[in-house]
């Protein structure tokens, strides 16, 4: 069985999806951390994000990488939301999530394309959604714990040009997928929205 989780930053849905993976005991993929990936791979040796040509160089990452604790920081967030822009860097890491979508017994992937690219014929697509300032109440809280150095008023205004480049971008904008199913986070707890994810899943599948 392969879940799709789509949605914007802070949404939920990596909570989510981690969630669901341990529920159906599924492996689980953030497909978000291969662009930090490709970001933090171009910041350390001095690449240009902006450039497309220099992020594509950045693709070949080790897999060692993923579980550098600095691709979970608000920088490392912003460039990649940059050099997820490039279609290139998309069609480099494409057969990487579908690699991990096909193997056997199914996955869990979450990120901004599974359901529409990634994985268009997933057995249950979820977008998990939440209002941009109660996505910036989230992940204000996530950096400060983190020791970050934050005002929430940046925070709100990097979640809104991150949400309009990737809805605006020209390859595998940000968009809900037209079987998936909507998942409003923005005044549920986690247990709450958990809930509602697998009866969703279970209710897909029963379709």
């Amino acid at each position: 069985m392969i879940i799709a989780v789509d949605g914007p930053a802070a949404s939920g849905k990596g909570t989510i999806a981690r969630a669901l993976a341990r529920h159906y005991r599924l492996p689980h993929l953030d497909t978000g951390l291969l662009y930090r990936a490709v970001a933090a791979t171009v910041l350390r040796e001095g690449l240009d994000p902006t450039i497309e040509a220099d992020c594509v160089a950045a693709c070949d990452f080790d897999d060692a990488l993923l579980g550098d604790p600095w691709l979970r920081t608000d920088d490392a967030g912003k460039t990649a939301s940059i050099v997820s822009a490039h279609p290139l860097v998309r069609a480099a890491l494409l057969h990487r999530q579908r690699r991990f979508a096909a193997q056997p017994g199914g996955a869990v992937l979450d990120g901004r394309d599974i359901g529409t690219v990634i994985a268009p014929d997933a057995d249950a697509k979820l977008f998990v959604k939440a209002t941009p300032s109660i996505r910036a109440r989230r992940r204000h809280l996530e950096l400060v714990r983190s020791g970050e150095t934050v005002t929430f008023d940046r925070v709100l205004a990097d979640i809104r040009a991150r949400d309009e480049r990737d809805s605006g971008r020209a390859t595998a904008p940000l968009a809900m997928s037209p079987d998936a199913a909507p998942l409003d986070t923005s005044f549920l707890s986690i247990e709450a929205a958990i809930d509602r994810a697998i009866a969703i899943v279970e209710g897909q599948r029963a379709g």
